[in-house]
């Protein structure tokens, strides 16, 4: 039964000119393969819808199914089938090769059309289909389906095989045994949710299994097809070794320490992003995984320092 009655602790404060201006709540939890789960504020094994975040394990499937081996995938194209992009001319002409090799048409793409999320890719005219950050997990199930000779019209159906398989891997991954509530998630395709500490284990059993090798190289080597502009994953991964991260939306993300086994997660309540990207750096910080520059200023526009945004950890 799902216990409703969470407690997420206070993580960040923005404490201007000596008063409290911002609050922001959420959860943090921390796991190694061996040890148990630490937590920040108490989720009660509450189950979150884990968005984006369900990427890299989707994308587990290439590699079960050798769609990178029938069709010599690179590990950029495997980035971005994992990849939250921002719409910039990188990514978009990864998806454009990936689907001349699967030989399918961008119009199958059932993700919808929205800006790209790079400020400096909104100066393009005409947006598209591959602006949406979600085009290269899309165009990754329709290869699937093409491997697999499953039906390429419906396979956003929640009925779809290929939504089957995928439900099935991502709990097997995530060590999940009983139904969570499932739902659309902004792309259109069916999105799965679970405790965070399961989503955890989820990311252990796909970054530090050589049977993934070649994801979580995906992501150490190519990150900024994985984010791209101003994107916190991306800025993670460029500035530390051997840490892997992936946002969500709606407040999420979680980082891999490969060498070491140990993954933890974000959440913020409100989905505030600043919030998001503090709590995650400082705690990598604080963790010694890497030392990652990030200002904690409150500024004017005339950039007087005016007060400090603190985490509480």
């Amino acid at each position: 039964m799902i216990n409703k009655n969470t407690e997420p602790a206070k993580l960040v404060v923005y404490n201007r000119d000596g008063l409290i201006e911002r609050e922001h709540f959420g959860y943090v939890l921390h796991r190694g393969q061996i040890q148990g789960v630490e937590k920040i504020g108490d989720d009660k094994n509450y189950p979150f819808f884990i968005r984006s975040c369900a990427k890299p394990l989707q994308a587990s499937l290439i590699i079960d199914c050798g769609l990178d081996k029938e069709y010599n995938m690179t590990d950029e194209e495997i980035a971005i089938c994992c990849a939250s992009h921002a719409g910039e001319k990188v990514h978009t002409d990864i998806i454009k090769g990936l689907l001349e090799k699967f030989e399918i048409s961008e119009n199958r793409l059932k993700c919808g059309i929205h800006p790209p999320i790079s400020k400096t890719a909104q100066d393009e005219l005409l947006i598209i289909v591959l602006h949406n950050n979600c085009s290269g997990k899309h165009t990754m199930m329709l290869g699937l389906c093409k491997l697999n000779d499953w039906d390429m019209d419906n396979y956003d159906n929640i009925n779809h095989p290929l939504q089957h398989a995928i439900k099935s891997k991502i709990y097997e991954l995530c060590k999940i045994n009983t139904d969570y509530p499932i739902t659309k998630d902004g792309c259109g395709v069916p999105i799965h949710s679970m405790p965070l500490d399961n989503l955890l284990k989820g990311y252990l059993n796909v970054f530090c299994n050589p049977k993934y090798e070649r994801i979580k190289n995906a992501f150490l080597n190519h990150p900024y097809i994985i984010g791209g502009e101003n994107r916190t994953d991306t800025k993670i991964i460029e500035q530390t070794s051997n840490i892997v991260a992936k946002v969500g939306a709606c407040g999420l993300c979680v980082v891999v320490n490969t060498e070491l086994e140990e993954a933890f997660v974000v959440k913020i309540c409100d989905a505030d992003m600043t919030a998001r990207e503090i709590v995650t750096i400082d705690i990598i910080n604080n963790l010694h995984w890497g030392n990652i520059e990030i200002s904690h200023d409150i500024e004017t526009h005339h950039h007087d320092v005016i007060g400090k945004i603190e985490t509480l950890l």
